[in-house]
């Protein structure tokens, strides 16, 4: 079962990503990774086995930031291995995705006759190529992340994130968890509560279809 930890705040996160995937291991998975914000690009670090393997590749290639989205994938559609691991960059956009997408097939077949190339063998990453290609359309974040989520057929939990927007975190669930925890300047996203306990104690479970638009300045 894939695990989810997200922070948009004030100072770095990436130490606490990683720390939020530890607490989420006793799921099982084959490959994590971080995606962070670094100024206004997106950098990302992935790896296939455990976690230990992901803190080795950060501390070769650190990068953080105040905004950042982390993963533990199970594979479900595509092999265990880097390319496969969340999270998945399109653009402007990184997300990560628990759950399955029945109608990625469809969805890529489209998205592939306009003109999208894809890096993975998953399903999740039609979630990223699709929110990327309606602001490539000239949606704004915010309406790009929603008019995708009304394409989407299936169980899913989403955390994603925006370069250029370094306080932007949003977040959606049907059918799968999603935790929303608040900080003092800082939110959060998390697949169950225990990824956020040392983050935070005053948490919201999304309900059914619930999406949310999250920035550091919250109360």
């Amino acid at each position: 079962m894939c695990g989810i930890v997200a922070i948009t705040g004030i100072e770095t996160v990436a130490g606490r990503l990683v720390d939020g995937l530890k607490r989420l291991e006793y799921r099982g998975y084959d490959s994590a990774g971080i995606a962070v914000l670094a100024g206004d690009a997106i950098e990302r670090r992935r790896a296939r086995g455990k976690i230990v393997n992901l803190e080795a590749l950060m501390a070769d290639a650190p990068v953080d930031g105040p905004t950042g989205i982390a993963h533990t994938r199970w594979a479900t559609h595509g092999k265990p291995n880097e390319t496969n691991a969340h999270p998945h960059v399109s653009g402007k956009v990184a997300i990560v995705h628990n759950g399955i997408i029945e109608n990625f097939r469809e969805l890529r077949k489209d998205l592939q006759a306009r003109g999208r190339t894809f890096e993975s063998e998953t399903d999740s990453e039609v979630i990223a190529q699709l929110i990327d290609q309606n602001m490539a359309e000239g949606m704004d974040a915010v309406d790009a992340f929603e008019a995708a989520l009304k394409n989407l057929s299936g169980a899913f939990a989403i955390a994603a994130i925006f370069s250029g927007k370094t306080d932007l975190l949003m977040g959606a669930r049907k059918g799968s968890p999603l935790v929303l925890g608040y900080g003092q300047g800082e939110m959060f996203l998390g697949s169950d509560a225990i990824a956020l306990a040392p983050l935070t104690r005053d948490v919201t479970y999304l309900e059914e279809g619930d999406w949310v638009v999250l920035d550091a300045h919250q109360p």
